[in-house]
């Protein structure tokens, strides 16, 4: 019941802001349908809570007969988790776009915007691979329409190889899901094929180990192409930057988590042998990324690019973790996705807000903000400790468990996995140092009081930031429950 409600609000709102007669008001109605999805999800973690098998959280009946798909939705666990942080994200989103920002198109904006919180809603919530792929699909589209209108200089050449790879990578994955798909009809005397992700974990058991390792690949690359995982990762940097900076929290907040998402419970439990023959070389690749996206920051000076190769690296100690398969790990993993996506979707609003009061997100001419704006810095500062993985912070408790799970496996990996939060924390704080303190740079840019929007949008951030890394158990009481089933 909730989950349809969860994929319908944002559904309707699309279409509703097609229409005409909304078009005048698009924000007022795209802040009334984000801020009602809010509400909901709001209230499937309440009903986690005090009955995480309440009938009011499942779906599942047939959608297509023929090929027995079902439209399976479970709104638990690691589900619910992704569920909150896309109507968190969103609602951050929406109140961070300014009334000019996307002129007369801004009904555009806010209607695909609607259109990618849908498909991405029901990535998290499906249990039925079919309906995973048609939203995991879905969702390429709003995003990459938002790139190629609103993207900066070279937005067309940019947008497409974005559009390429991720495409091209979900086609493996499909390949991946039909193979299992066939092999569900072992499972049953009629024959009978499924999509069922329990099916699915069945059947990967059955395959050979040369059959797993197929499948393993083919469902990897589609996974590691929306991380990203190092050297999958060429289309990220650009995008990330060229996007209209909503566009990069919808990428950065929301979209790679997916992948992450399909990692942990659409890869890891299916082909396990694969998994463990396989594990070395994945998590290298993950733990290279980590390094690459850390050393690749440290030189920027556009601090919105700067954030793009911070992300990757986070992703990548992310995914690092989950390859691992350790439980402390997996428990890290589905924390640190919600802790990133709600930080990194804060310091890509801090990146509005330069560009909004300064016109630049250039580090080197930026300096002195503190003295203009101390209430926007020490906001500012809370958000940047929570992404460096401060104690009493939410980032602290996601990294600190990926850590244990990766020395659990192998100790030089969480050795040099490590090395991220030191890299981080020092272009994090030095990017801080010049941008924020030291005296006002002498250009013609000053730095008012922030509107009323973008100060209850900062404190959102902040607020999660805090309350997670204070008391954990808030997120972690339903998630561990959700991995414990999949470690079974």
């Amino acid at each position: 019941m909730i989950g349809n409600i969860l994929i319908f609000i944002p559904l309707i709102g699309f279409l509703a802001l097609l229409s005409p007669t909304f078009r005048s008001n698009a924000r007022r109605y795209a802040l009334f349908f984000v801020g009602i999805e809010f509400l909901v999800a709001l209230m499937a973690y309440a009903l986690n809570y005090s009955d995480n098998n309440s009938i009011l959280l499942k779906v599942d009946y047939t959608w297509i007969n023929a090929i027995n798909a079902h439209w399976h939705l479970h709104v638990t666990g690691v589900s619910l988790s992704l569920a909150l942080l896309n109507a968190i994200v969103f609602l951050l989103i929406y109140l961070s776009v300014d009334a000019s920002q996307y002129g007369e198109k801004a009904y555009l904006f806010y209607s695909l915007g609607l259109l990618m919180q849908m498909a991405m809603m029901g990535v998290f919530l499906t249990k039925d691979a079919f309906s995973f792929y048609i939203f995991w699909e879905l969702s390429l589209i709003p995003i990459y329409l938002i790139g190629l209108l609103w993207g900066e200089t070279g937005k067309e050449k940019i947008t497409l190889k974005f559009f390429l790879y991720t495409f091209i990578g979900s086609l493996f994955m499909l390949a991946g899901f039909i193979y299992l798909y066939h092999h569900t009809a072992l499972l049953n005397e009629n024959g009978q094929k499924s999509w069922d992700i329990l099916s699915f974990y069945q059947a990967g058991k059955l395959l050979t180990p040369a059959q797993q390792t197929v499948v393993f690949w083919f469902l990897f690359l589609g996974f590691a192409v929306k991380i990203p995982i190092f050297p999958f990762h060429s289309w990220q940097p650009d995008t990330y930057t060229n996007m209209p900076v909503q566009g990069t929290m919808m990428l950065s907040g929301l979209m790679l988590k997916m992948g992450l998402y399909g990692l942990l419970f659409w890869l890891m439990p299916v082909v396990p042998e694969a998994v463990e023959s396989w594990r070395g070389l994945t998590i290298l690749m993950a733990v290279s990324g980590v390094i690459y996206g850390s050393l690749a920051a440290l030189v920027q000076t556009d601090f919105k690019r700067l954030l793009a190769y911070a992300s990757m690296a986070h992703v990548g100690l992310i995914s690092a973790g989950i390859l691992s398969g350790t439980r402390q790990a997996y428990d890290g993993a589905a924390m640190q996705m919600f802790a990133h996506g709600i930080y990194v979707t804060g310091l890509f609003y801090v990146v509005h807000l330069f560009e909004k009061h300064t016109g630049t997100r250039n580090i080197y001419q930026l300096g002195g903000i503190r003295n203009l704006n101390g209430q926007f810095s020490n906001l500012f500062l809370i958000i940047l400790l929570g992404s460096i993985a401060l104690p009493l912070t939410h980032g602290f408790i996601g990294e600190f468990l990926i850590l244990v799970g990766l020395a659990k496996y192998q100790l030089v990996w969480a050795a040099i996995a490590g090395l991220s939060v030191i890299l981080g924390a020092v272009y994090m704080l030095r990017a801080y140092q010049k941008m924020m303190l030291g005296d006002v740079v002498k250009t013609n840019y000053s730095f008012g009081a922030l509107e009323a929007k973008d100060k209850w949008g900062l404190f959102l951030v902040v607020f999660f930031i805090l309350l997670l890394g204070i008391y954990p158990q808030a997120l972690n009481y339903f998630t561990s429950l959700n991995i414990s089933e999949i470690l079974k």
